[in-house]
């Protein structure tokens, strides 16, 4: 039976060579038949290489015969390697090289939903081995390439601009063709078809893939470089932070470039290239100058059996493909001498060693880390580095699931290992290695060496200590990164000192000392306590310099933490206005998180208006002051403001008045942050006060401008009458806003304004004002003005009001629930922010 089966498969390896030997000049028209012809001539060379009766190919023989049969069967099919001009290749759609070897089309890499153009090997399932639009991915599946009618290569999608490859003014008969070699040429035809020109090749645009025939170094004439770049990470085509190229400063070298840094070098190319490349026997390196061009390259043996190519990956290691391996030939990560070779030394603060290693767990930290932005663009090597460089940083991971993004932790945080499908993998810094000494010694000295012991006690104290004082650094850095501005230390030794760092030009802040907060507000005295809210108290206090300042201290058993204290910071750095409440700085040490702001003598607005000895002092006229004034500073928060802010919790309590009685916005903990395109948000943690927050927001978590615009009518409310929205002492009813609806209805909407003034207010600006509140609390967030067009409502007496509809929150038969004591903890009202809350 045995040599029965040899004589067939014999026969059937002779078929098939004969077969294939047909289908040498054939070009198969279908993308099936194109697989199953560039596979079958691999397996005959295959075949060759290894002896009949043992090579494990000969049992294939009957999927490939089945790929024969549909070869010769296949009816024409639409896949060709050319789009022709006038074409689209929509997503989907593939071009074909004519031997089948390389494929081009639209492509999702791992769970993203975002699309990018690339071509990959057509029997290969690895990674494309070029990208057209790295940094500009495609969402969803609406990509479309064209060469339009002036010659044009483009790509187009729904939403967003189109991304042109390449542009000519004008161009008659061009086409784009996908080649053998991977190559993806557009050309400018003669009217006989022959090519006039190449006008564009992807060749001379790499991505993180070297191809045989492709060139790597400097055109002299047209001064283009060819060099390849790294994927962010395995999942991410965007640019990463690797670059291997020519050495740009005249020396005949390849170099390897990490974020603008030599990271690695080959050396001269006569001895580097045969120590780099030459044990490869089936690649041909070489290595070309001329008056024209300087460039390395190389090429393969014609039978060879595996697609090759040279990979620089996210790592910035050299990847040098063979059958069944991936050998890295260069790599500045590992200890291996041999891949070493070239590599630059990473030089390292002092607290590092090139010992210390980060090991792969998986886990959570006990505290929230350092987050960089996404603008940033970091892969997970940049954030190891960081990590090594900062002294304080004892772990980091990426912040995203595709591997882009950093968090760093310092070491006032833990971690507990735990296998959670949900949880993350973190790079913790392995620090066994580190203290082994200090174990070594106390088991050797015993007893007898008790001052030894002592003093190691005392080294491990004092360097605890000297970390402890880096990971306050290290906080106080990170912050100052976020802000992106200057920053002035003011510390207390004695007397007062300043000292400038250097950073970017931006904002300017001060960097309080714990001391010199406690000094000025005679250590956080009740003589001093202004008031308390969500964040926690404040205090009054005066610098040495005789300067007045407000100081917001972080309650430890408040709600709102770092994200709230960051976000409040960063923002009021970088808001500019006469309506809002200039920060200061800030202080950062131990668990004391402080903010430092311009004090304002008045107070808060609800200070006065809710206060029957104080409220005579707000007349119509400072009324109607205060309230043009909260507009204003809204209408730049959401209109022209460089970060188009939503406060989501704005309230009488949150407006300062400096002495003047000018009201100043404040407390921006909660603020929402929306991109210039932005319109609404849904969100599952609801904050703000009940009373000033939309229904919409209360009930489903929707987010818009259209928040503030109804807690702003509240407040608009509130001032005219001088009462708060939620209120026993509103009529019979629970809100002013249903009772200020009923009275309009009526026609009596002027037996709402505050009969405590000093002075009468006029008519027609109270109606207005009220009218316009009315407008504010609309039920739906679309019936509700911009903020815009609020302060146009209220300056200018020839513009027409719409008629308001009934405001939100009036039910017949339904209550708002009175907050009393026992309730503080799910319930609020003006003073105390709720920090989260469910949506019902």
């Amino acid at each position: 039976m045995s040599a029965g089966f040899s004589r067939f498969s014999s026969l059937n390896w002779y078929l098939l060579v004969m077969s294939s030997k047909v289908l040498v000049n054939t070009q198969p028209s279908s993308s099936l038949a194109r697989s199953c012809y560039f596979n079958m001539k691999q397996l005959v060379l295959y075949h060759n290489c290894c002896p009949l009766m043992n090579c494990k190919a000969r049992n294939l023989f009957f999927p490939w015969l089945l790929c024969f049969f549909l070869l010769v069967i296949s009816p024409s099919c639409s896949d060709t390697d050319t789009l022709a001009q006038g074409q689209e290749l929509k997503d989907g759609d593939h071009l074909f090289s004519a031997s089948g070897i390389f494929r081009l089309g639209f492509f999702k890499p791992g769970h993203a939903n975002t699309s990018y153009l690339g071509i990959w090997h057509n029997t290969n399932n690895e990674k494309a081995v070029w990208v057209a639009n790295r940094d500009t991915p495609i969402f969803g599946n609406s990509g479309t390439l064209r060469v339009d009618d002036h010659g044009n290569l483009k790509l187009s999608y729904s939403e967003g601009d189109s991304i042109v490859l390449y542009s000519v003014q004008a161009a008659s008969n061009t086409s784009a063709i996908l080649l053998d070699t991977g190559n993806f040429v557009l050309r400018e035809l003669n009217p006989d078809g022959s090519i006039k020109q190449e006008l564009w090749q992807s060749f001379n645009s790499p991505s993180d893939t070297l191809l045989p025939n492709m060139k790597l170094g400097i055109d002299k004439k047209s001064g283009l470089s060819w060099s390849l770049t790294s994927w962010i990470s395995d999942e991410v085509p965007a640019l990463g932070s690797f670059t291997l190229g020519m050495d740009p400063n005249g020396r005949n070298q390849m170099a390897i470039w990490w974020r603008g840094n030599i990271y690695w070098n080959s050396g001269p190319w006569e001895n580097s290239l045969v120590k780099i490349f030459g044990k490869f026997d089936d690649y041909r390196f070489s290595y070309i100058s001329n008056e024209n061009e300087t460039y390395f390259t190389y090429a393969v043996s014609k039978d060879i059996t595996i697609f090759p190519r040279l990979t620089l990956n996210e790592k910035g290691e050299i990847l040098v493909f063979l059958p069944d391996s991936m050998i890295p030939q260069v790599s500045c990560s590992t200890s291996a001498p041999s891949l070493r070779a070239g590599c630059v030394e990473q030089k390292l603060p002092k607290c590092r060693s090139p010992q210390d290693k980060f090991v792969y767990k998986m886990g959570l930290m006990s505290t929230e880390g350092f987050a960089f932005g996404k603008s940033d663009n970091l892969s997970l090597s940049d954030c190891r580095a960081l990590c090594l460089k900062n002294c304080s940083c004892v772990a980091y991971t990426s912040t995203n699931d595709d591997g882009t993004g950093c968090e760093i932790w310092s070491k006032d945080s833990s971690f507990t290992e735990q296998y959670r499908k949900e949880l993350r993998s973190i790079f913790i810094i392995d620090t066994k290695i580190r203290i082994w000494w200090i174990w070594m010694i106390i088991v050797c000295g015993g007893a007898s060496t008790f001052p030894l012991l002592f003093s190691v006690c005392y080294v491990i104290w004092r360097k605890k200590k000297e970390e402890a004082n880096r990971s306050e650094k290290m906080k106080q850095a990170m912050l100052l990164r976020e802000l992106g501005g200057n920053a002035m230390s003011y510390t207390l030794t004695g007397k007062l000192k300043k000292r400038w760092r250097d950073q970017k030009a931006g904002p300017e802040l001060q960097i309080f000392s714990y001391e010199s907060i406690s000094d000025a507000t005679d250590n956080f005295s009740t003589a001093n306590k202004l008031g308390e809210g969500g964040f926690g108290p404040v205090y009054k206090g005066k610098l040495l310099d005789g300067q007045e300042i407000a100081i917001k201290r972080l309650s430890r058993s408040s709600g709102q933490g770092l994200v709230e204290f960051k976000n409040e910071a960063i923002l009021i750095a970088k808001l500019q206005h006469t309506n809002l409440v200039r920060i200061l700085g800030f202080c950062i040490q131990g668990g004391e998180k402080i903010l430092i702001y311009e004090y304002m003598p008045n107070k808060s607005l609800d200070f006065f208006l809710f206060d029957s000895s104080r409220k005579n002092l707000l007349n119509w006229k400072k009324r109607l002051g205060i309230i043009e004034g909260i507009g204003q500073g809204l209408v730049y928060l959401h209109k022209y403001s460089r970060l188009r802010v939503i406060h989501r919790d704005l309230k009488a309590s949150n407006i300062l008045l400096d002495k003047e009685m000018n009201p100043k916005i404040s407390d921006f903990g909660m603020a929402r942050i929306f991109g210039l395109n932005g319109s609404e948000e849904k969100t599952n943690r609801v904050v703000g006060t009940l009373g000033y927050m939309s229904p919409e927001y209360a009930m489903k978590g929707i987010v818009s401008f259209k928040t503030d615009v109804f807690s702003f009518g509240v407040i608009l409310l509130e001032i005219v009458s001088g009462k708060k929205n939620i209120s026993r002492s509103v009529s019979e009813h629970s809100l002013l806003i249903e009772y200020a609806w009923q009275l309009w209805n009526e026609g009596r909407a002027l037996e709402i304004v505050d009969s405590t003034m000093d002075e009468p207010c006029h008519p027609d600006e109270a109606l207005r004002c009220i009218h316009a509140g009315l407008l504010c609390v609309q039920e739906h967030a679309a019936d509700r003005p911009t903020m815009s067009e609020v302060v146009s409502m209220l300056s200018k007496e020839n513009v027409r009001l719409p008629a308001p509809k009934q405001p939100a929150f009036i039910d017949a038969g339904e209550e708002v629930p009175e907050c009393t004591d026992d309730k503080l903890n799910n319930c609020s009202i003006n003073d105390v922010t709720i920090s989260e809350i469910d949506v019902r």
